[in-house]
């Protein structure tokens, strides 16, 4: 989860580093480069929950997981 949460957190930043720069060259166009940046921003959040999704399904919904605990026990 740690390092699938890297690339999102990498990519926020640099996305609001961005927009921020943009707004300060052309303030009339606020709104727009708002808008497109929370757009921006959900799409690379989604990357980061689709990361957790996975995690969560391999923690709990493994159908190998019962094995490695079999295993672990001895059996």
């Amino acid at each position: 989860m740690a390092i699938g949460s890297i690339g999102p957190a990498l990519g926020e930043s640099l996305a609001a580093k961005q927009a921020v720069s943009a707004i300060a060259q052309q303030p009339d166009e606020k709104n727009t480069i708002t808008r497109t940046l929370f757009v921006s921003l959900a799409m690379i959040e989604s990357i980061a929950i689709y990361c957790f999704v996975i995690s969560m399904i391999l923690i709990f919904a493994n159908p190998f997981w019962d094995h490695v605990i079999g295993m672990a026990k001895g059996g």
